[in-house]
């Protein structure tokens, strides 16, 4: 009989069953037999001592520094799905003699004009209004930010292993089931707390294109209070909560993005676990590297993936989120888009299926770098804390 060696660290993204897998020898001490499956062997649990509060910090400091690093190219998302913009890229098509039916001969040169409209859209918001417009809405934007992904890490991380202590006690790795219902909680309470703020960021990111299409109105709302206080009076509390149905709709773009993330996670675990514990190999810098590698590869990848194939719902709420286009000298208001399946049919009829894809080039190119961003942030902050996420 012999002690076996102590297994190398477990790489930061495994999950709990193979977290436990791994250390059991070196948390219990048991002596077990040559040739004994060591999986088999029950063994009391000895996970690192949770901190609730630790997803908290963590989701809500890489939220802010993603929001940061990207504001830009949020700025541009949000104008592209609106109609108004919407209507001045179909001129510019149309100037430009671009097909209006996409063919497989097409698609490589509509790529490279939506890519150079993109980049051309950004230098004209900067030389018509200045650097400051590239970061307008910033301000609501990190109010929104640093609560929303504050909250949904929280909720999800502490989620995650509440639901694993009640319904997977064995400890079974990388149940996608346990991911599906943290990340649908965690989307369902994010979208609910934070939606008038993401209302706000809207509207005054909307409001100097409202502006400029009207220049004897001037300018809608003076700041962020001046649009809570503008909308509650003309359309109530629940003129706040405008876009909720479609920030609900959303949630299955967090989901999905959560438990490929997991997945991901769990499939790089086991690379690491088994090279590490290949006798005779020693950890070098080229391992972390390749470690943090992966992980911004897997939340970027993740990111993408889910973006793509849910992204009609971002145009559908900004569009819901969107002024009133009239306002009667009763107070009484007038809104295009006043419901969910109402906003997808409309412009579905007016701008084709393509109108539901506005702005998600910008949108691709700001999402997919803060996921990295994001998530990276995350893991270091948790790892700091000595918390697993």
């Amino acid at each position: 009989m012999t002690f076996p060696t102590a297994p190398a660290k477990p790489f930061p993204g495994t999950t709990r069953g193979e977290e436990n897998l791994l250390q059991q020898p070196r948390e219990t001490g048991q002596v077990i037999p040559e040739g004994h499956n060591a999986s088999a062997t029950s063994v009391t649990k000895n996970e690192p001592v949770a901190k609730p509060w630790a997803h908290f910090v963590a989701g809500g400091i890489g939220g802010m520094t993603a929001a940061a690093l990207t504001s830009p190219l949020d700025v541009l998302k949000t104008r592209l799905q609106s109609d108004f913009y919407q209507s001045q890229l179909r001129a510019l098509h149309a100037q430009h003699h671009l097909p209006q039916k996409t063919t497989i001969t097409s698609i490589p040169r509509a790529a490279y004009f939506h890519l150079a409209e993109t980049v051309q859209i950004l230098r004209s918001i900067y030389q018509h209004e200045g650097f400051r417009a590239l970061f307008r809405g910033l301000g609501a934007n990190l109010v929104g930010v640093v609560p929303a992904r504050s909250i949904n890490f929280y909720v999800y991380g502490n989620g995650k292993r509440v639901l694993n202590n009640y319904f997977n006690p064995e400890g079974r790795e990388n149940v996608w089931s346990i991911h599906l219902a943290a990340a649908a909680v965690a989307g369902i309470a994010t979208g609910t707390a934070t939606n008038p703020i993401w209302l706000v960021k809207t509207r005054l990111q909307l409001d100097k294109n409202n502006a400029s299409n009207d220049p004897l109105r001037g300018r809608q709302y003076k700041n962020s209070w001046d649009c809570i206080r503008q909308t509650v009076r003309h359309e109530g509390i629940r003129g706040l909560y405008r876009g909720l149905s479609a920030s609900y709709l959303g949630v299955t773009e967090s989901t999905l993005q959560w438990v490929l993330y997991e997945r991901l996670k769990l499939s790089l675990a086991r690379r690491e676990a088994k090279r590490l514990n290949t006798p005779g190999y020693r950890q070098t810098w080229v391992d972390n590297t390749e470690e943090w590698a992966g992980k911004f590869s897997a939340a970027a990848g993740a990111k993408l993936f889910a973006a793509v194939i849910t992204y009609p719902h971002e145009v559908v709420r900004t569009r819901l989120r969107q002024a009133p286009t009239t306002i009667s000298e009763s107070g009484k208001v007038t809104v295009k888009y006043t419901g969910l399946v109402q906003c997808f049919r409309l412009v579905a009829k007016e701008e084709g299926l393509a109108g539901l894809y506005g702005g998600m080039t910008p949108h691709l190119l700001r999402t997919v770098p803060s996921a990295a961003i994001m998530f990276g942030m995350y893991e270091i902050i948790l790892r700091l804390f000595g918390t697993t996420s």
